[in-house]
């Protein structure tokens, strides 16, 4: 429903393009997002459900493993199947209210994923209770504060997030609803305003460097005291183990925040940055770190892949049973 630059208009539905210059590709691109979906679902569902069936498991670590799966399954769930939608049928159309719904609980997931302060950070925590106040460790973080962690994390996305829900609802339409990108994100529906977006663009700024970049500090200032605590052990032993442990955070961390300050600077600096990069970049965070974060800890934590090692082999022994 395109309109001159003069009429403005409230757009019922909008339609998702896809990546632009690359139509002719969009089958091949979709191949691989369709596969690390797949990933995504089987593996932060098999950890889910590790972590829920099994009784020693039901510590602090593994718990907040578990919500960490369940933020990737509601991220990627939320962006990838119109996504693909999108690639393979040209189904782009959204009504705004579907548009907005989905907007929302990206960008909430996205900074649950951050949180990664609540859930990295309270893994981070947890590790360095565990290194360095063994005796307090169980009675510092009990199910209850565990709980409450959690519940700090989705106040936090929510309180975080609401706001935009009210930005984009009172901006003016007068170009096009035809958007430029593989799922609804806040800054690419309020280029299509006509009215002034500087809130918008500053606001965007302000939560990825105060929430996201105090979320960053704190977890590298954390990990600085875990690994002065770990170069204390007296074990050897005990020190490979807890590097190992923190190595695995480390991976996941750089792999969540090196693709989004560079989208920060890549919006900020827009002019000399490839337009299909700014709509590549986005798709990093809801396809890349959720597939990934299942592998990373169930390859470098024993007791988790010890589970996965004796579903699979319940699993083979009642199939050769059933045949």
């Amino acid at each position: 429903m395109p309109a001159d630059n003069h009429t403005f208009f409230a757009p019922v539905i909008y339609i998702l393009t896809g990546i632009p210059g690359t139509e002719e590709s969009h089958v091949w691109i979709s191949i691989p997002f369709c596969l690390m979906y797949i990933v995504t679902l089987f593996g932060n569902s098999l950890l889910l459900f590790i972590i829920l069936t099994e009784q020693s498991l039901h510590e602090p670590m593994y718990l907040f493993v578990s919500m960490l799966a369940a933020v990737d399954l509601l991220l990627s769930t939320t962006a990838v199947p119109k996504m693909l939608a999108v690639f393979w049928f040209g189904a782009g159309e959204i009504s705004f209210a579907a548009c907005l719904t989905q907007m929302f609980f990206i960008h909430v997931s996205f900074m649950a994923e951050s949180a990664y302060t609540g859930i990295l950070l309270a893994m981070v925590f947890d590790r360095y209770v565990a290194i360095c106040d063994l005796l307090r460790y169980t009675s510092i973080l009990s199910k209850s504060v565990i709980g409450k962690i959690g519940l700090a994390v989705v106040t936090r996305s929510f309180s975080i997030i609401f706001p935009v829900i009210f930005m984009v609802k009172q901006l003016k339409f007068c170009r096009t609803n035809h958007l430029p990108h593989t799922y609804h994100e806040h800054m690419a529906i309020a280029r299509l305003a006509c009215d002034d977006i500087t809130v918008n663009f500053w606001y965007g700024i302000f939560v990825a460097i105060l929430a996201i970049g105090l979320d960053a500090v704190l977890i590298a200032v954390s990990h600085g005291l875990i690994l002065r605590a770990v170069f204390q052990l007296p074990s050897k032993d005990a020190r490979c183990k807890a590097l190992r442990t923190c190595g695995s955070h480390i991976c996941v961390i750089l792999m969540f925040y090196t693709p989004v300050f560079f989208l920060i600077f890549a919006h900020r600096f827009g002019h000399i940055t490839r337009g299909y990069i700014l709509i590549l970049l986005p798709n990093l965070y809801v396809l890349i770190p959720p597939m990934l974060n299942p592998v990373v800890y169930g390859v470098t934590t024993k007791e988790i892949q010890k589970q996965v090692i004796n579903v699979f082999y319940r699993w083979c022994r009642r199939s050769s049973l059933l045949s």
